[in-house]
């Protein structure tokens, strides 16, 4: 398991690979047995894509199934104030590098569009 953190803008892109230390292992819980056969969370990888992510404005954080929940949560217990700059948290499963990018380029460009919609939506109410 790797993650990818993508710096980037209209042109230009950048990616930090983070790998963790212990690279997660499936668990199967087992009837009868103790333990709710999830592995636990690995604090020193989230911190790694945290310090990855950076001082990025806006961040998209995507992935499959319960890893960016995972993120989420280390986000919001430990560096709560990165909490204001995440703009979405989507279910993606698995793209290239390449479709990603183009992915989150897209939704940041619809994301602006409706933010400057706000904006003059607001200065002509406020008329």
């Amino acid at each position: 398991m790797k993650r990818g953190c993508f710096h980037f803008n209209a042109t230009d892109v950048d990616e930090i690979v983070v790998h963790p230390e212990h690279p997660t292992r499936h668990i199967h819980h087992k009837a009868n047995s103790i333990g709710s056969g999830h592995t636990s969370e690995d604090h020193a990888f989230f911190q790694d894509v945290i310090s990855a992510i950076g001082t990025a404005s806006a961040i998209l954080v995507t992935g499959p199934a319960n890893a960016k929940t995972e993120l989420i949560k280390h986000i919001h217990r430990h560096n709560p104030q990165l909490m204001e700059r995440i703009a979405a948290v989507e279910t993606v499963d698995h793209p290239t590098d390449g479709a990603f990018v183009a992915h989150a380029r897209r939704y940041f460009r619809a994301a602006d569009r409706m933010s400057c919609a706000e904006t003059l939506r607001t200065e002509v109410d406020s008329q």
